[in-house]
């Protein structure tokens, strides 16, 4: 007895074992992904609407499928391939039952029996329809429907089906032949699209299409018997016409998916190819519309490209990104060119990153004088792009008006390595040279950044001070950080507050209030036409040679950054910021909603008495002072250095010394004083009293600098073209005096060249070589200077 139980047991173990791994195997039956096949890379904007999309690397026209397809399509799929969907485990008994009958009843295959679900593993497996084939079909279909529910299946084949061409999939079926999504069609389009596999090759525009209307037509029929549509719906829509020629697919936004593209590989992501972007699907159309509009004039001028970023100031997030005026019938303008993402010289838009960061560091106060007047700093000769100077200029202005000598003389006070941290600091990672290469000439766009980098820079400027009064006055350091485009990104949190930010918020403040104020000498009409309700910071950019137009403008919610120019980097006459780029960021301002320009930062701002003539910090014979908010690093800017005390006569008239006027007879006065150089420019635009003559018989020697050489600069290098006749042309020195009728002796190499009385300037035509020049005024003042004349090989 005990040996039978013994023996029943061990038969047992055995079934136990065998049914274990039948049930281990069943299990193992499917892959953890059924599809493998490349899909099409598609972008969408943060509303779920088609941006653009690219066929996959198969060639087929395959969308990432959707877990869940429209509600049309799937009564319209179940009444047409599988009536009992939703009541079988994925094998139709009675269906199968039916099939046999008529198969066995005909002599040959009348009919088929295979579900949705056995359909779906049939796509996955892709082998021939045989009987046993169709026997691991059922198999596979039961275990399928363990693990998806009956909608997941649906969307398993509404996304891979093939329909017709190289459409696979309905959502690519229902853009190719459509032009829509599907939730957007009719019940004829749907169900024009559900009978599509079953008979793909009928969808040729050129033949089958009266059995393609029958079959769609004897759809549309059994949704009226089972109800689903009524009578009139099932009359109008057998009337629809079926679709003609494929449709082009949307193209709002193609160098943002070549960009998804690029970053998909680079990550060796495997994730889906679908992608939720930040964009606003209507703003990108009307930015793409203006940019077309702009570029129709523009091509006149032999312009080709331009390109436009829209970002969000609060998450960082691009709202619209037209990379560039997409024309890919004409490959000679290079429309494929993503200018977001391409490295070009930053012209002038730099200035207001100096600017900031001068007052951040306490270098000077916002509307500090500073020098406009020839300069030239080892070997480099910067110039306005008016040709014009003002000799001095507050600093705010000298911003406003996008004055490069001034801003060069900023960047030689702040130096090269300093501002290129800041610029790394702020997110600008392109410029990965030491600073000794790009020199000084790096504030007048000696470097190359991205609109992508630049924007995104204005765009964490203007977060930080948008996020001061949420933070209590403190600073996050995460606020800096570059744009993104995928609307489930993570942006940096907040991590821990500081009492101290990258920029100071008062130095930003008034950046943006100098940026708000641009206009160049000359161009007021062109400010006029850009007026709006909307008060905008914005700075433009030319690079050197014309070949890049900038403009970028901020606001407390939006930033907006323009490129207009060639992608092959050719230059052409006019090609400025102002004139180009400015107007095309003013028109996409307009269709963003206005805000209000932001506040000053309290708490952020400390009083400080401020010289009104020079804007320093007042000194100790600044007569006229105003109290100004400053950053509190702007209480330990330098002292107003141009007012000085003077002694007078007793009428007034005369500046006198200890060695001629008794001490108790002198009038002790402050006087604002300029460098002769700098006095020479101002006065001619600004009131301004020069110092009173000395008394005859005064000894001046000890008084100071009356005279200065402004043209050459000390060292010059000067290139003399040569005339006609082949003469060499003559080089005009330029001098001025603070005594109006003062007379300057010009002697060049120790031999005498002439005299010159009120208006100091010569000309002279100095043999290649180096030269000195020497000037004595009638009191004895000398200058002495040096410089070299190039020869013609020496110039190349």
């Amino acid at each position: 007895m005990w040996e039978r139980i013994k023996k029943w047991a061990v038969k047992r173990k055995w079934r136990l074992v065998i049914l274990a791994g039948l049930l281990l195997w069943y299990y193992f039956l499917l892959p953890a992904r059924l599809f493998t096949t490349p899909t099409s890379f598609v972008i969408e904007d943060q509303g779920g609407e088609l941006m653009n999309a690219a066929i996959a690397k198969d060639g087929q026209w395959r969308f990432p499928a959707d877990k869940l397809v429209p509600e049309k399509f799937e009564k319209c799929i179940v009444a047409y391939e599988d009536k009992r969907f939703f009541y079988h485990w994925g094998v139709d008994p009675l269906a199968t039952g039916r099939a046999i009958r008529q198969n066995f009843g005909g002599g040959r295959v009348v009919s088929g029996a295979s579900t949705i679900t056995m359909q779906v593993i049939r796509l996955y497996r892709n082998k021939p329809r045989t009987i046993w084939q169709k026997t691991i079909e059922m198999i596979l279909a039961t275990r399928l429907e363990f693990r998806y529910s009956k909608k997941e299946i649906l969307g398993l084949y509404a996304g891979n089906a093939p329909f017709g061409g190289n459409v696979v999939g309905l959502e690519a079926a229902s853009w190719r032949y459509y032009g829509r999504k599907p939730d957007q069609l009719s019940w004829a389009e749907t169900a024009t699209l559900a009978v599509l596999p079953n008979s793909p090759a009928l969808i040729h525009p050129g033949r089958n299409r009266q059995a393609l209307l029958n079959k769609r037509n004897s759809l549309l029929q059994k949704l009226w018997r089972n109800g689903t549509i009524d009578s009139s719906t099932c009359a109008l829509s057998s009337i629809e016409p079926l679709p003609d020629r494929p449709h082009v697919l949307p193209q709002f936004a193609p160098h943002l998916l070549n960009r998804f593209r690029q970053d998909y590989a680079r990550e060796k992501s495997q994730g889906s190819t679908r992608l939720k972007t930040s964009l606003d699907g209507e703003l990108q159309g009307n930015v793409n519309d203006i940019l077309l509009r702009h570029h129709q004039q523009l091509r006149a001028n032999g312009i080709n490209n331009a390109a436009a970023l829209v970002l969000d100031v609060e998450t960082g997030h691009a709202l619209a990104y037209v990379g560039n005026v997409y024309n890919p019938a004409n490959p000679e303008l290079e429309s494929f060119v993503d200018i977001i993402q391409a490295p070009r010289s930053p012209g002038s838009t730099l200035k207001p990153l100096l600017y900031a960061g001068m007052l951040h560091d306490g270098l000077m106060l916002p509307n500090t004088l500073l020098p406009d007047v020839p300069t030239q700093i080892a070997g480099y000769t910067p110039q306005n792009f008016d040709q014009s100077y003002d000799g001095g200029v507050p600093a705010s202005r000298a911003l406003a008006r996008s004055l490069n000598i001034p801003a060069v003389k900023l960047l030689q006070q702040y130096r090269s390595d300093r501002f290129l941290l800041l610029l790394k600091k702020l997110g600008i990672n392109t410029m990965n040279k030491p600073a000794a290469h790009y020199g000084l000439s790096m504030i007048l766009g000696g470097g190359e950044t991205t609109l992508w980098e630049l924007t995104g820079v204005y765009a964490s400027m203007a977060r930080s001070l948008l996020h001061l009064e949420q933070y209590n006055g403190k600073y996050d350091a995460d606020d800096y950080h570059s744009p993104g485009y995928r609307l489930e990104e993570t942006l940096p949190s907040r991590n821990s507050l500081s009492p101290f930010g990258v920029l100071d918020a008062g130095a930003i403040w008034y950046t943006f209030q100098a940026m708000e104020e641009v206009m160049r000498p000359g161009e007021e009409f062109i400010w006029q036409a850009f007026a709006s309700s909307k008060r905008i910071a914005w700075k433009t950019g030319t690079s050197f040679g014309f070949r890049d137009g900038w403009a970028i403008g901020v606001t407390p919610t939006h930033v907006v950054g323009v490129w207009v120019g060639n992608a092959d980097g050719e230059g052409r006459p006019g090609l400025t910021g102002v004139s180009t780029a400015a107007p095309v960021m003013f028109d996409i301002f307009r269709l963003l909603p206005g805000a209000a320009s932001a506040g000053a930062p309290a708490g952020k701002l400390l009083p400080v008495l401020v010289c009104r003539q020079s804007g320093y910090r007042a000194g100790e014979y600044c007569m006229e002072k105003d109290t100004l908010p400053v950053p509190a690093a702007g209480l330990r800017s330098p002292a107003c250095p141009y007012h000085q005390l003077i002694h007078l006569d007793a009428t007034g008239r005369y500046r006198v010394t200890a060695d001629c006027e008794a001490p108790h007879l002198m009038q002790h006065k402050p006087w604002f004083v300029l460098p002769p150089a700098m006095e020479h420019f101002y006065r001619t635009t600004h009131a301004y009293e020069p110092l009173p003559p000395f008394k005859p018989g005064c000894d001046i020697m000890e008084q100071g600098k009356s005279m200065e050489l402004i043209y050459p600069r000390p060292s010059a290098r000067i290139f003399v073209p040569v005339e006609i006749d082949g003469a060499l042309g003559e080089t005009v020195f330029k001098a001025t005096h603070r005594q109006q009728s003062a007379k300057i002796f010009w002697h060049l190499d120790q031999h005498f060249i002439g005299v010159t009385t009120d208006f100091h300037q010569i000309s002279m035509r100095p043999a290649p070589g180096r030269h000195t020049i020497t000037l004595v005024d009638e009191e004895g003042e000398e200058i002495r200077q040096g410089f070299e004349i190039l020869d013609k090989a020496k110039a190349k």
